[in-house]
């Protein structure tokens, strides 16, 4: 009886603990109303599992591939642009001059990530990806009625690529989201947009030239864009909840930790170079006349189907033995690829040389993001640091191919070995930033798998 009068006294006492606290918690949530909406939501998203596929995510993967086809993959085929501009439309202006234009391209895809990664955070992703993609396509079709050189930095240079800056990070961004294991590899599948676009709009571009002109080549390329952004704008939507307020665009956390920041340093010196073979190897295939002037625009489509393959098996074994192992291993891979082509001096070394380099390279461009999201400890704040670090690569990207273009000058044979150089280099100097990177991280984790 003694025990049961207890139990029940213990009991009585548990009850009016629980009212007490509920009357507590009613009160804190009537005076914190905005705090107690959020974090129903945040609990529930931090403890239901990253589905890792199902049909929403790899929605999400082809939403991505469709962003790749009108970012990255616009850049790879600026390579048959510059030749036409160099040639035909903008003869009196250098070859520096005219690399600007596809540099500030890929710099504003990566320095707008500052503003688009804090807005993504925030919850205002399908503005952002349905405005970027406007954007894209508005520059294409302006450019195609360009005649100067101030109208094709403006309309190609410029308003494309904000529209590609609004569109890129969080493109990538969302689908840590939605993939954890198999991240890298959904990844390098929507990567593949890229070299996919870099096979197929030089082709159309080349073929329709001579028959209905630069204008109307141009063009049918922004209708092609147009039409595949319906599928990210209908489809792609965050799966995590977010608090509605545009965050700092720094993340000061960033400044102390030394993997990240050796991580972004060796992304900007690799940055810096990585294009080079992109934007140059056409006019060396053209000028050193190791090919016929049929086969010259292949050569950028041949770096895109390279790319493929650099997008799909690197990123499979990055899930394996580690994104930043492999990401590493093929920008080192990248330079001395880049050494091996100053003793190219025929059209089966061109062949090889473009393949091989576009393998490495595509790694490199998936890998990069995919490793910023392994080495972020905290991936609400993921958008702020990939801004962070794409900003500064994005400099590098822009200042990078018009350094090689001063330094290529006259084209004659030692300036085009000091370009090549340059080239090799930069990866290489990016190369070592990047193991010191490892190291941080395998002192931290005790782990080579990174």
């Amino acid at each position: 009886m003694e025990q049961s009068s207890k139990a029940l006294s213990e009991s009585s006492e548990s009850r009016e603990s629980q009212e007490l606290e509920q009357k507590q918690s009613t009160k804190l949530d009537e005076s914190h109303p905005s705090e107690t909406a959020i974090e129903p939501a945040a609990i529930g998203s931090s403890t239901s599992p990253i589905p890792d596929g199902g049909l929403t995510a790899w929605l999400q993967v082809g939403g991505g591939w469709v962003v790749l086809v009108a970012t990255w993959g616009v850049i790879n085929t600026f390579g048959v642009y510059q030749t036409y501009y160099q040639t035909v439309l903008l003869t009196s202006s250098s070859a520096s001059s005219i690399s600007w234009i596809g540099s500030l391209q890929a710099c504003l895809l990566l320095v707008v990530g500052l503003a688009s990664g804090p807005l993504f955070d925030a919850g205002y992703f399908t503005t952002i990806m349905t405005v970027g993609l406007l954007l894209i396509s508005l520059g294409m079709f302006m450019t195609s009625l360009c005649s100067s050189y101030a109208q094709v930095l403006l309309a190609q240079g410029v308003c494309t690529g904000i529209g590609m800056g609004l569109t890129f990070l969080p493109a990538a961004a969302i689908l840590s989201q939605y993939f954890k294991k198999r991240r890298a590899l959904a990844v390098g599948i929507a990567g593949t947009g890229s070299p996919v676009a870099g096979i197929i709009f030089p082709i159309i571009f080349s073929r329709l030239l001579p028959k209905i002109g630069f204008g109307w080549a141009t063009r049918v390329i922004a209708f092609i864009i147009l039409g595949l952004s319906v599928i990210p704008v209908v489809f792609m939507r965050p799966r995590s909840p977010t608090s509605g307020h545009i965050r700092s665009i720094v993340d000061n956390s960033a400044w102390r930790d030394f993997a990240f920041l050796n991580f972004t340093i060796g992304m900007t010196f690799t940055f810096l170079v990585l294009y080079t073979v992109y934007f140059y190897i056409e006019v060396f295939d053209e000028l050193n006349h190791l090919s016929d002037l049929d086969f010259a625009p292949y050569t950028v489509t041949l770096l895109s189907a390279g790319s493929v393959f650099g997008r799909l098996l690197p990123m499979y074994l990055s899930d394996k033995w580690g994104v930043l192992n492999v990401t590493t291993f093929c920008t080192f891979a990248s330079g001395c690829l880049a050494f091996g082509w100053m003793g190219i001096n025929s059209k089966a070394g061109v062949i090889v040389f473009t393949l091989l380099y576009g393998i490495t390279s595509g790694a490199v461009v998936v890998g990069a993001p995919v490793a910023l999201m392994a080495l972020s400890p905290d991936m609400s704040r993921l958008g702020a640091r990939m801004g962070m670090a794409f900003t500064v690569s994005g400099i590098a990207v822009l200042v990078g191919a018009p350094i090689a273009g001063a330094i290529l000058g006259d084209f004659s044979r030692t300036r085009w070995l000091a370009m090549m150089g340059y080239s090799a280099g930069g990866s290489v100097l990016g190369t070592v930033f990047m193991v010191l990177s490892w190291y941080y991280v395998y002192k931290r984790r005790q782990n080579w798998k990174i």
